[in-house]
């Protein structure tokens, strides 16, 4: 993958050998009663605008060879709404559509849905629906429904190196969690070249050995996913 990532030498970045031991738990309850719900906004680093649209490739990892087939997801910020029960309370949430393409053929579509708490910032994740080419619905879930509670996508406010946290409460289903492990990297793509930006390690208990690394850039949002990189931007 060609992504250039420089950090900052004042930078505090943790050893990855102390992350390796880190026993600390991941934040599975959050203040929800605490916060008025929109569908719109979020924060510098998550952006809930109806018709923004982000397109990705793996174009560069393929063509270094690091890559047997060209992946390709489109993240639009759709018009529609999802109005869902949760607590006793209507929420409607923000859907966000995820298309991934392999090789030009289709190999997963997602609904996910999102609100943003008002007094914080933070975007809260209240579910998704999963379609893939066989007609099963893989680690689809919806907050209020068996168990499940909202997880938090990207936090508002300051981002705090070390802080780990929930993004899905489906147990059994979804658990996938979020651990911040750098930031004010300077970071370029072929969307373009972006400072200040922060590393998010996502891990699941329902498979150890799966992890992934996005980054985020002020005010752009989701830059790199593993070998996906930004190409493109339509606001």
């Amino acid at each position: 993958m060609r992504t250039n990532i420089v950090v900052l030498v004042a930078l505090l970045v943790l050893p990855l050998s102390l992350y390796a031991k880190d026993k600390r738990d991941f934040t599975e309850t959050f203040p929800l009663d605490e916060c008025t719900f929109g569908n719109e906004g979020g924060n510098r680093y998550f952006i809930l605008q109806p018709g923004r649209e982000l397109h990705y490739d793996n174009s560069d990892c393929v063509e270094e060879g690091d890559c047997d087939e060209l992946e390709a997801l489109t993240i639009t910020v759709t018009d529609a709404l999802q109005d869902i029960m949760f607590d006793g309370e209507m929420i409607s949430t923000r859907v966000v559509e995820e298309f991934e393409t392999a090789d030009g053929e289709f190999a997963e579509q997602s609904f996910n849905y999102f609100a943003v708490c008002q007094e914080t910032g933070d975007v809260y994740y209240f579910g998704e629906e999963v379609f893939v080419p066989d007609g099963d619905q893989p680690g689809a879930w919806l907050a209020g429904q068996e168990g499940a509670m909202p997880g938090i996508i990207m936090p508002g406010g300051a981002f705090l190196l070390g802080a780990r946290y929930y993004q899905e409460v489906a147990p059994g289903v979804a658990l996938d969690r979020a651990e911040h492990t750098a930031m004010g990297l300077d970071v370029e793509v072929p969307a373009g070249a972006f400072e200040d930006c922060v590393e998010v390690t996502e891990t699941t208990p329902l498979d150890k050995k799966e992890e992934s690394t996005k980054l985020y850039c002020p005010n752009i949002g989701l830059v790199v996913d593993d070998d996906l990189e930004l190409i493109g931007i339509v606001e």
